[in-house]
C-alpha cells in the first residue's frame, strides 16, 4: 500500500518536531493553486506553465489539478514528467535548438506547438506533422528584465518574417512568440513586443493564430506582491489595440511568477565566525539557494530557532557560506539576521519555489532532495 506523506501545519512545526540536519523545501498546494487561479482569471488567454521552473511531480499534478492544461517544455525528460502528471497534457516545445533525437522524441510525445528562431532549426522539423503549429520566436532589444533571454534565442525582426513566411509555405500552422527576459516587471516591454509582432505579420503578408507572450512575470523578491493584474491588462490593451478584430489568440508560460510563492527554502545554521559577522549554512549556491547568487538577496528573511519560534530581535548584515569546500560558494554579502541567531537555527528563504530543487546539485553530497508538505507558509507576499 502506498504511504501518504504527511501534511504539516507550517514549517516552524515540522521544523520543531523533526529538527532536521539537511536543507528543506517546504510547499503549500493551497499556494500554488491561488497562483495558477490568479493567471487564469487575470491573463487574457491561454495560460501554461514553464516545467523549468520546477519539475517536481507535486507541482505538476498540483497545477494539473487546478485547471491548466497545458505546458512549456524544453527537454524530452521535461515531456516524460508532464506525461507522468496528465495522459492529456498538451506541450508546447519552446526550447528552439534540438538534436533530431530531441525532435523524434517531441514527435513520440505528441508535443502539438514548437518554435523556431533560424532557418536551420526549422529545416530540422521537417517530419513533425503538418497538424501542428510552429511559432516563429523572434527578440528585441528590450530592457526592464533582471536579465535577457535575447541574447540566446530570437529572430530579428527582419528574420522573422523570412521563418514566419517559409512556415506557412510548410504547411504548418504560424504564429509568433517571444519572451521579454526574466523578473519583468515593466509592462512596457511586451507592449514592444506586441507592437513588433504585428509589424513582422504584416510584412510578412501570413496571419497567425497564436501570439505567445512568453514569460518573464515577476515573482516576490521583497515581501509586496507584483501588480500581475497591470501586466495582464496592458497586454490586453496593447493586442486589442494593435490587431482589433483580427486579434490572434493570447498565450502566456510563467514559470518563477507560477510556482515561487508555493515553496520556502529552510537551511540550518551550522557555523558562525568572527562574533557572528560569518554564517555558515547547510545549503548554498550549489543547491536550492544558486538563484540568489543570481539574482540577489532576498527581502523577506526569517531565522526560527530549533524549538519552531522566531528569532525576533534586530538585524545586522552577515556574510554567508554554503556548505561545500568551494570558497565560491557564497551569498551576496549583507544577508540581515538578528542578533540572537545561533547555530542551530534555521534560516526561511520564503518565494523559493523556482529554480531551487530545479537547479540543485550534489555537489560535495549536499543539495536539495527532501520535500514537506505544508499548510501555511508564513512570509507571504501582500497584496
Amino acid at each position: 500500500m502506498q504511504q501518504i506523506p504527511p501534511l504539516w501545519l507550517s514549517p516552524e512545526t515540522h521544523l520543531a518536531r523533526s529538527t532536521p540536519d539537511h536543507p528543506i523545501l517546504y510547499f503549500s498546494p493551497r499556494v500554488l493553486h491561488e497562483v495558477a487561479n490568479r493567471f487564469q482569471t487575470g491573463f487574457p488567454g491561454l495560460v501554461t506553465y514553464a516545467v523549468k521552473a520546477n519539475p517536481h511531480p507535486a507541482v505538476l499534478s498540483n497545477l494539473v489539478a487546478a485547471g491548466i492544461t497545458a505546458f512549456d517544455v524544453a527537454s524530452p525528460a521535461e515531456m516524460d514528467a508532464v506525461r507522468a502528471a496528465s495522459p492529456d497534457a498538451v506541450m508546447h516545445y519552446n526550447n528552439p535548438v534540438r538534436s533530431d533525437a530531441e525532435i523524434a522524441a517531441g514527435i513520440d510525445h505528441g508535443v502539438a506547438s514548437w518554435s523556431v528562431d533560424d532557418a536551420s532549426e526549422l529545416a530540422k522539423l521537417a517530419d513533425v506533422p503538418k497538424s501542428c503549429e510552429i511559432a516563429v520566436r523572434f527578440a528585441l532589444p528590450v530592457a526592464g528584465a533582471a536579465y535577457d533571454f535575447g541574447s540566446k534565442f530570437g529572430a530579428s525582426p527582419e528574420e522573422a518574417v523570412a521563418l514566419l513566411k517559409a512556415v506557412a509555405e510548410g504547411g504548418w500552422t504560424p504564429a509568433l512568440c517571444f519572451h521579454p527576459g526574466t523578473q519583468c516587471e515593466d509592462e512596457s516591454a511586451w507592449i514592444e513586443y506586441i507592437y513588433a509582432a504585428k509589424d513582422i505579420i504584416a510584412a510578412a503578408g501570413v496571419g497567425i493564430a497564436r501570439l505567445n507572450v512568453g514569460g518573464g512575470f515577476a515573482a516576490n523578491r521583497d515581501g509586496v506582491a507584483p501588480d500581475l493584474e497591470r501586466v495582464f491588462e496592458a497586454i490586453a490593451r496593447a493586442a486589442d489595440a494593435a490587431f482589433g478584430d483580427d486579434k490572434p489568440l493570447l498565450i502566456c508560460e510563467p514559470g518563477r511568477a507560477m510556482v515561487s510563492e508555493s515553496f520556502t527554502l529552510a537551511a540550518r545554521i551550522k557555523g558562525m565566525r568572527k562574533a557572528g559577522e560569518v554564517v555558515f549554512l547547510n545549503d548554498g549556491i550549489y543547491g536550492g539557494l544558486v538563484d540568489i547568487r543570481d539574482m540577489g538577496l532576498p527581502g523577506r528573511v526569517e531565522v526560527v530557532a530549533a524549538n519552531g519560534t522566531r528569532r525576533q530581535g534586530d538585524r545586522r548584515p552577515r556574510v554567508v557560506f554554503g556548505p561545500t569546500c568551494d570558497s565560491l560558494d557564497r551569498l551576496p554579502d549583507g544577508l540581515p539576521l538578528p542578533e540572537e541567531t545561533r547555530i542551530g537555527d534555521y534560516v526561511l528563504f520564503p518565494g523559493l519555489g523556482a529554480y531551487s530543487s530545479a537547479m540543485s546539485t550534489q555537489f560535495n553530497g549536499y543539495g536539495l532532495s527532501d520535500v514537506a508538505t505544508v499548510i501555511e507558509l508564513s512570509g507571504q507576499a501582500s497584496s
